[in-house]
Formats: C-alpha cells, sequence, structure tokens
C-alpha cells in the first residue's frame, strides 16, 4: 500500500512541476492553483507512505517517478526535444528506482 501512495505521489508530482512551468512565474491563475493543489497532495501522499517506508528508497522513488514523468510529458505534450541519449536516461532513472525496490525495502 505504501509502495501504491509512492506511485500516485510521483504522479502528482509530475502534475505540480508540469503546472509550476504553465504558471509562468505564478502569474496565471489556474496553473498556480492547479499547482499548489498537487503539490500538496504530492507532499501529502508522500508523508502518508513515509509512515511504511524507509526514507531513502521512498524519496528516491517519488522524485524518480517526478522527474521521469515530467521529461516524458514535456516531451510528449510540451514540445520538448527528445532524443535518444534523453531516453536512455530516463530509463536508467527508472532501472535505479526498480533496483532500489528490489533491494530488499519492505513495506
Amino acid at each position: 500500500m505504501a509502495w501504491l501512495l509512492i506511485v500516485i505521489a510521483g504522479i502528482f508530482e509530475t502534475g505540480f512541476a508540469v503546472l509550476l512551468k504553465q504558471s509562468e512565474t505564478f502569474t496565471k491563475p489556474w496553473p498556480t492553483v492547479g499547482f499548489a493543489v498537487c503539490a500538496l497532495i504530492s507532499f501529502g501522499l508522500l508523508t502518508w507512505a513515509l509512515r511504511g517506508l524507509e526514507v531513502g528508497p521512498a524519496y528516491a522513488a517519488w522524485t524518480g517517478l517526478g522527474t521521469a514523468g515530467t521529461a516524458v510529458v514535456g516531451m510528449a505534450a510540451l514540445g520538448e526535444s527528445a532524443s535518444v541519449l534523453k531516453l536512455a536516461s530516463l530509463g536508467l532513472v527508472v532501472a535505479g528506482v526498480i533496483g532500489l525496490n528490489l533491494s530488499g525495502v519492505t513495506a
């Protein structure tokens, strides 16, 4: 259950990162509100998940999922550049998160 919370929190982290960009330094109201809501949900779920997980792997998974998700949304929906190196690097981030999860961390 705690790992599911981390995955959902990572999705909301992706949301708050993308909306932060779209808020244009908090000058656009709706993206700013969306950013704040996503950030609160993401941090809340992370906090809840940390009750049953070790902080290192949980935080690494949360940030890794948020990083990968944000990069994918940027490339797929925001017109950011995609390259073989960028995609391979994202694969390494995901592999690192999976490796930490398989390293014996339990919840």
